[in-house]
Formats: structure tokens, C-alpha cells, sequence
């Protein structure tokens, strides 16, 4: 595994990015806004789950705000590699780097089971059962933590 992440490390790209005043952070930009697009669309529509904001349909702001999530994946994962293959080496086998990962994992098996557990149907009640506030409240948590393991990796 060493290999390969030092293969990376070394990569033109990677060395590129490292050797740029400008492209560095500017993909530590574009990955900020993904999360705040990604991560703010999410909070909303979980605190909407949690019963904030009764006066709003369910339906018509998951419809705008599942989008907007989508948006900010495209911005995050490019640039989440990029910004990995810049420092492969040492994130490779840092606790905190796949603690994050395994985290995004739980974010995304938690949205998963939400919208395959919630579609068809079920979602167009006015109120959603109370198993969706666990998924909401399990969404908080698990994008506070990432949030925080991402602070974290900068020093």
C-alpha cells in the first residue's frame, strides 16, 4: 500500500498542484463550498424530518434540496482526490483520514436507507414516521464528525 501511495504522491498531478501558489487552495475553496452545498442541504432537510418548519412540505423541499446535495457531490469527491493525492503518503495511514472516510460511508448508507425506506409514496405524508427523525438525527451527528475529522486532518 506504501507503493501505491507514494506512486500517487509523486504523480505529476499531484506535484502540480503542490508546486502551484494558486491551485491548492484553490481546490481546499471548491471543497469547502461542496460540503456547505452538500452538508447545508442536508442539515435543512433533517431538521426539517425533526418537525422545524411544520408549514413546509416534505415532499417539495426534498425535491429542492436532494439536488443541491448532488451538486456539492460533484464538487467534493474531485476535489477531495485531488487534495488526497497531494499528501497520499501520510493520509494514507492516518487514523483520523478514514475515520472520515468510514463516516462518509455511514452518511451515505444513512441517506440511502432513508430514500429507499421513505419513496414510493410514504413521503407524501404530512407526517413522516418517527423512524425518520433516527435517519435525521443520525445525519447530524455523522456530518458533524466528518466536519470536524476534515478540521482536524490540517493539523
Amino acid at each position: 500500500m506504501q507503493e501505491s501511495l507514494d506512486w500517487l504522491e509523486h504523480t505529476s498531478w499531484a506535484e502540480a498542484i503542490r508546486q502551484s501558489m494558486w491551485i491548492y487552495p484553490a481546490l481546499e475553496i471548491v471543497h469547502i463550498l461542496g460540503i456547505v452545498m452538500l452538508v447545508g442541504s442536508a442539515f435543512l432537510f433533517d431538521f426539517l424530518l425533526l418537525g422545524f418548519s411544520k408549514n413546509l412540505p416534505t415532499v417539495s423541499m426534498s425535491h429542492y434540496l436532494l439536488p443541491w446535495s448532488r451538486r456539492g457531490l460533484i464538487l467534493i469527491i474531485p476535489s477531495g482526490l485531488l487534495l488526497f493525492i497531494t499528501n497520499a503518503g501520510a493520509l494514507g495511514f492516518d487514523p483520523t483520514f478514514w475515520l472520515k472516510m468510514g463516516l462518509l460511508a455511514v452518511a451515505g448508507l444513512n441517506a440511502l436507507v432513508f430514500h429507499r425506506r421513505f419513496s414510493g409514496g410514504q413521503t407524501h405524508q404530512t407526517q413522516l414516521p418517527a423512524k425518520s427523525k433516527v435517519h435525521a438525527l443520525v445525519s447530524l451527528m455523522v456530518w458533524i464528525a466528518v466536519i470536524s475529522c476534515g478540521r482536524l486532518l490540517a493539523y
